[in-house]
Formats: structure tokens, C-alpha cells, sequence
């Protein structure tokens, strides 16, 4: 009788088994589509960023903000006022009368969109003043500032300069400081002291538009130069018309929300009795109107009275009044969602329409979660449901969840002045399909050529395990990652191997590989091989690890705790073969390496290669030369900002042309902070500051003070080996251009 898995059964397995495994390769280019744009949108491609954008302001073209009569005025100096009252620059004079008009008419607040940077050219007099003379223009404006509920503005820009704007605002910060979150400015351009001096309120009038397109689609609240956080100039203006104190940010912490999809930054501000939310760096999803006349009066009106009280009162009473400038050659002019030029003093009063009418644009912190919910939806459900619909019913339902991706969006923002993005299900459904359907016609074919190549290999039994979970490994080659490797070497091994046994030395090894593997294991590391004595490990790879900087420092200085553990245990203890007092060296190096199936169609090995390898094995024989324990390169310091590290020196390795800027890891962060370590790295600094600017004599005395801080941390070789150099150096001194850099002999 033939065996069961020969029988009906034993058919009906296999042929289950062949249809599982048919709709497994049915499936996964949709799943894999689904997965790739899973990760793409987590990192925010700007060309999908871009995308969304253009989504966003085609909903506000089709459906603006409704134009509601909020107290907020706009005053503007255009053409026509020009026209009657001469050209611009007004006398400060003028403003003054402006600004006073205003201010009976009952204003709230009054905010300029103008930066009064400069004197006023128009004063009749120049230097101090004398008596009889008239008041200085500048002065008569700061005084009618003085009096009216004023608002300056001045310029934020990326130029650094020391200009730092009167901060007349106080913030209280309800949660963690989101100072990170906030926009860095470097320097500022502020009215005159006698203008800013005297007004209630400071604010910013910068507006940045979009990196690729210019479009204002978030105005700024906050900014920051270095820790000093500035206020908007409408949220000044709204400030001060409620003659409220500080402004209150809420930070992710105090609010219980993450910001921006678990980002740490702001989600609200509060100004008097109005809270604002905010994108994570404090900035306001505007919600533009159409253009609307209503809000803007032409200055030329208040200035010739052409204005009666009764009208001023009805105009500007109660209300928050911005002034800028629209006349031609004046204007401040940004692109909108719903307009190519409109004036920068019109955004500003939006953004107090928005407080004042609570009308809102929200992109909520859930919104991330729910587009990748709904991208992973929509893609699995069609790449398990294609196979079994086919192409032409499966064309049909991607329509529909096309269809329902972008109307469930549009219906959200119409609905609930919500922005979810459409983008990633909608292109993610067309995607799914297509790789789906493109797929499905030629698998069979791709997985008979794919079998017949993987039976001509012959791989080792290490690597069977691996292939069976993911044939896609097969193939020779790897990948290009940022990475952290280590090399590890006993010192003085060949001289201790004459003291041993052959199988002496294998007993030898295996107790000291093993418990410095257990280390390395625990730090996420991943061991690539041993080399005799020798350890080549590597992190952030084959598994991501975005610590993989700190893992390998911290990784190392374990290893040296750890060898101090078996010295002193393993030393003269009965069964032990342990050749005395166990030294090591170990080399960090960090940048791009080429990871992955290594070696030849006959045997393959996860291993890496690269400049990166090569160097960390070059740094691990000048830890000898240096007489420290653990070396690295400059880019591992880098990274390793909080940790003791003290600088060695500019080396030239064998093999290498490019010089090497060598650093000593002494130990973890909590060391760096210890007078102790500071006095050595100080004294180092110093004395390779002498050295490499050839001062022989500063370099002695700094070497001096180094030798006792270098001595208690068992640094004294390296204290030694400087002052062989300089001692050298005056015998035979460098020749000019010098530049400092040792060219290591060895490897």
C-alpha cells in the first residue's frame, strides 16, 4: 500500500499546500506596494508632501473660508492715497496723525505691516537738537505709539546678526519647552528705539511660503531667535487688544496630544481668551477667503476726513486695524491657496479673523494614524482580493476605493474643516492594482525560472535556515547602510600563545570569545566573525538600529568592564588557562558600508565591506601605538556628543590617503559631565593646540599639566609618546605647512 502522503490525503495536502503557496505569490507584490509606501510616508517625501499641498489648496479654491464681518480692519496706503497725499515715505508726522485718528475712532489695537528701520528723512533737523527746534518726526510717532494701543512690526531673517527684537510679550509654556519644535531665526531688523520703545505690542511680520512653490498655506505665530520666542504681529495685535499678559504655549506634554504624529512640539497657543491651534512648530493652517473688499479702507479716507466720526466709529471701534502698504512699488506682496499676489497685511488680518471667529483649518494629530490605516486597509484588502476578482472586477473595486479615498477627504473638509490627505490610499490603491494585476500574468513563468536557479547553488548549511524564510536572499550582493563596526584584538596574543598548548589556546580563546560575545549580543551587535583572537562585529544590520552610534560605544566600554571581571576571576583560579593579565584593543569606526550576502555562488556569508571596515581595522592597531584601550574615528565622535571622548591625533593610515582625525573613548556620558575628565580633555586640547602650531615650548608646558590627569585615567603612554615628538620635533623640526598629521608605518 503506498504511504499516506502517496494517497488521496497526502494529494490533497500537496495540492493545498501549491494553492496556499499560489495565492501567497499571487499577493504580495500588493502587499509589498502597500508596505513600501507605508515606510514613504513616514518619511515625508516632499514630492508627496507637495502633492497633498496642491489637494489642500484646491479645496480652499472650491470652497474659501465664508467672509464674515470679524473686528478686523485693514488700513491700506495704495495707489489712490499716494495719489491725493504724496509719495511714500510719508513724514513720520503723518503716521502719527494715522495712528491717533485711528485710536479715537475707538481701535482696539493698531499693528503696522511696516518696519520703521530707518530716521525719518523729512525731520528739519539733524544731530541734537536745538532750541526753537521742531520735534524730531520719530519721536512725535513714538509718542502717538506711546498713547494708542500700538503694535510694531519688525523682520525676522536667516542672516545672523545681534539685532534682537524688544520681547514685550511674555510666554508661559504649559508642558515640556518645545524650543526644538519652534522656527530659528538668526537676526532681526527693527524700527528705530524711538519708535519700538514706545509701543503696547512687538511682533514679526515675516511670512514664509512653501520651499517649492512660495505658497503661504501656514502663517508663523512663533519664532525664536537663539532661546528668546518672538510673537507674531497678528498675535501680538490680538494680545494687545484684550490687554492680556503672557501668551501660553501648549506643548505636546502639557496638552496629552502628540503633535504631528508623535512629534514632540506645539499644539496650541492661547492669547487672552482665544486658543489657536497650531501645527507642531506654531505655525496656523490658514483658511483664506475670498478676496473681500469689506475688510480693507483705503487711507486716504481716514487722512482727508473723507470719513465722517459716526462712519470712523462704525468702521474701526472695537476693532483690531492692520496697516500696510498696497500701493504699487510698496507691496508686500505673497502667493495664497486662493490668490497668486495678495497682500502680506491681509494674511496677518486672517489670522485674526481665524482666532476671533474660531474658524478653523485642523490637520489633527490622529490624521497620520488614519491615512496609514486606511492606505493599509484599502492595499491588503485588494491585494487579497484581486487573485480571486480578477483583473476586470478588480479594476472596479480600486475605482471605488479611489473614489471613496478622495471623497471621504473632500467630505471632511467641507464637513468638518478637517485636512486628511487622499494622496497615499488613492495612489496606493492604483499602485496595488497595477503591481497586482502586472504581476499576475507572468508569476508562474518568474517562479519556475527562480526554482531552477536556486537548485544550481550550493549554499552553506548556515544559510539554509535564512533562505527557507526568505528566498529573496539567494541572490549575491547587499545594500548600502550608514553602520557602526568594531574590531577587538587581545594585545601581545602571539606572545602568550608561545606560553600555551595548542588546545591550550583554543580553551583560552573560547573563554574569553565567549563572555565578550554574551556583551556584544546584549548591545545589539552583530558578529561577523573571529579572526583568530580578533572580534569583527557591526550594528544596524541586518535589523534597524537608530542607536547604533551609542550601542557600539556603550558595547565597548562593557567589553572592558567585562575583561576586568574574567582578570580578576579567571587569574591563577584552578581549571583555568588564563595566560595572566588579559589586555585588549578595540577600534570604532561609523559611515557607509555594503552589508549583505558576500562571497561566491558557492558559498555566501552576511558580511560586510568598505572604506569604513577597513579604516575601524587600521584604528584598532594605532590603539597600540596610543596606549589607549578604545579608539574611533571622527565621525563615530560625532555622533557620540554626550560620551568622554578626547582627541588623539590627525593620522594618516597605511593604505589611506585621506588623514583620520583619531579620538579615545574614556568613557560614558555620565564621566563627561566629572571635573576630572574635564581637566584631561582640557590639558589635551590644549597641548595639541601648541603641537600642531609648532610651539614647542607651549606644547611641553601643556603637556605638563596633561601628564597627571592622563596618568590617573592610564593614559600615561600617550603623554609619553608626545613628548617623544616634541622632543623630535625641535631636533628636526617640520618643514613649513606643516600640518600636523601622523603618518601611522603599520597596520
Amino acid at each position: 500500500m503506498a504511504s499516506g502522503g502517496a494517497g488521496p490525503g497526502g494529494k490533497g495536502n500537496r495540492r493545498t499546500r501549491r494553492s496556499f503557496a499560489d495565492f501567497a505569490k499571487a499577493v504580495w507584490p500588493g502587499l509589498l506596494v502597500t508596505a513600501v509606501l507605508l515606510v514613504v510616508h513616514s518619511l515625508h517625501p516632499a514630492i508627496m508632501t507637495e502633492a497633498r499641498n496642491l489637494i489642500f489648496d484646491a479645496y480652499q479654491r472650491a470652497a474659501p473660508r465664508p467672509y464674515e464681518d470679524a473686528p478686523v480692519r485693514v488700513v491700506d496706503i495704495d495707489d489712490a492715497t499716494l495719489a491725493k497725499l504724496g509719495q511714500w515715505p510719508w513724514p513720520r508726522t503723518d503716521m502719527a496723525r494715522l495712528v491717533r485718528t485711528l485710536a479715537q475712532a475707538g481701535a482696539s489695537a493698531i499693528a503696522t505691516d511696516i518696519v520703521f528701520s530707518e530716521p525719518d528723512r523729512t525731520s528739519t533737523h539733524a544731530g541734537l537738537p536745538r532750541p526753537g527746534d521742531p520735534p524730531d518726526h520719530d519721536a512725535v510717532f513714538g509718542q502717538a505709539l506711546a498713547e494708542t494701543p500700538s503694535v510694531t512690526g519688525y523682520f525676522l531673517q536667516h542672516e545672523p546678526n545681534s539685532v534682537r527684537p524688544l520681547q514685550k510679550a511674555g510666554f508661559a509654556i504649559s508642558g515640556s519647552p518645545p524650543l526644538d519644535a519652534i522656527p530659528q531665526m538668526e537676526g532681526a531688523i527693527v524700527p528705530l528705539a524711538v519708535i519700538d520703545d514706545k509701543a503696547a505690542g512687538s511682533g514679526f511680520v515675516s511670512l514664509v511660503g512653501g520651499s517649492n512653490d512660495g505658497i503661504v498655506r501656514t502663517a508663523p505665530l512663533v519664532s525664536r531667535i537663539d532661546d528668546l520666542i518672538l510673537p507674531s504681529l497678528s498675535i501680538e495685535a490680538l494680545r494687545v487688544a484684550q490687554g492680556a499678559g503672557a501668551i501660553v504655549i501648549k506643548s505636546t506634554t502639557g496638552s496629552g496630544e502628540m503633535g504631528g504624529g508623535n512629534l514632540q512640539g506645539i499644539v496650541a497657543l492661547k492669547v487672552g481668551s482665544f486658543e489657536i491651534p497650531t501645527t507642531p512648530s506654531g505655525g496656523l493652517w490658514m483658511y483664506y477667503t475670498a478676496d473681500h473688499p469689506e475688510r480693507i479702507v483705503p487711507a486716504w479716507k481716514i487722512m482727508t476726513g473723507a470719513l465722517t466720526p459716526a462712519q470712523m466709529k462704525s468702521l474701526f471701534a472695537g476693532r483690531i486695524v492692520f496697516i500696510g502698504t498696497g500701493a504699487a512699488g510698496l507691496r508686500d506682496l505673497v502667493s495664497t491657496p486662493v490668490s497668486r499676489s495678495e497682500l502680506g497685511v491681509v494674511v496677518h488680518a486672517e489670522v485674526v479673523e481665524q482666532a476671533i471667529l474660531g474658524r478653523f483649518l485642523i490637520r489633527p494629530d490622529w490624521s497620520l494614524g488614519l491615512e496609514r490605516a486606511i492606505l493599509l486597509v484599502l492595499g491588503v484588502g485588494i491585494s487579497l482580493l484581486l487573485p480571486w476578482l480578477g483583473a476586470l472586477r478588480g479594476g472596479i473595486l480600486s475605482l471605488a476605493a479611489f473614489g471613496a479615498s478622495a471623497g471621504g477627504s473632500w467630505f471632511a473638509f467641507r464637513t468638518g474643516s478637517l485636512l486628511l490627505d487622499p494622496t497615499y490610499p488613492a495612489f496606493g490603491v492604483v499602485l496595488v492594482y497595477t503591481a497586482g494585476t502586472f504581476f499576475s500574468f507572468y508569476r508562474e513563468e518568474r517562479a519556475r525560472a527562480y526554482i531552477r536557479r536556486a537548485f544550481d547553488r550550493y549554499l552553506s548549511p548556515e544559510m539554509v535556515e535564512r533562505i527557507a524564510r526568505d528566498p529573496g536572499q539567494l541572490e549575491l550582493g547587499g545594500e548600502e547602510r550608514d553602520m557602526t563596526v568594531m574590531f577587538c584584538d587581545i594585545r601581545s596574543f602571539s606572545h602568550m600563545s608561545e606560553k600555551l598548548t595548542a588546545p591550550q589556546i583554543i580553551q583560552f580563546l573560547i573563554e574569553f570569545l565567549t563572555p565578550m560575545t554574551d556583551v556584544l549580543l546584549t548591545k545589539k551587535a552583530t558578529i561577523d566573525k573571529y579572526i583568530g583572537d580578533a572580534i569583527l562585529a557591526f550594528w544596524n544590520a541586518p535589523l534597524d538600529d537608530p542607536e547604533h552610534h551609542r550601542n557600539a560605544a556603550i558595547g565597548a566600554l562593557a567589553m572592558l568592564d567585562k575583561l576586568k571581571e574574567m582578570n580578576a576571576a579567571n587569574a591563577g583560579a584552578a581549571g583555568k588557562v588564563w595566560p595572566g593579565e588579559v589586555k585588549i584593543g578595540i577600534g570604532l569606526n561609523s559611515g557607509p558600508c555594503c552589508v549583505g550576502n558576500v562571497g561566491s555562488k558557492q558559498r555566501l556569508n552576511y558580511s560586510l565591506i568598505g572604506d569604513t571596515v577597513n579604516l575601524a581595522s587600521r584604528i584598532e592597531g594605532l590603539t597600540k601605538i596610543y596606549g589607549v584601550p578604545i579608539a574611533m574615528g571622527h565621525d563615530l565622535a560625532e555622533n557620540l556628543p554626550d560620551f568622554a571622548l578626547i582627541e588623539l591625533d590627525l593620522v594618516r593610515v597605511v593604505g589611506r590617503d585621506m588623514p583620520e582625525r583619531l579620538f579615545a573613548l574614556v568613557g560614558p556620558p555620565a564621566l563627561a559631565g566629572m571635573t576630572s575628565f574635564r581637566e584631561l580633555r582640557a590639558a589635551q586640547d590644549a597641548m595639541l593646540a601648541a603641537y600642531r602650531a609648532m610651539d614647542w615650548d607651549g606644547a611641553e608646558a601643556a603637556l605638563e599639566k596633561l601628564r597627571p590627569a592622563a596618568t590617573r585615567f592610564g593614559y600615561g603612554k600617550l603623554a609619553d609618546l608626545y613628548a617623544a615628538r616634541i622632543k623630535a620635533c625641535r631636533a628636526s623640526p617640520p618643514e613649513a605647512g606643516w600640518d600636523g598629521v601622523y603618518q601611522a608605518t603599520e597596520k
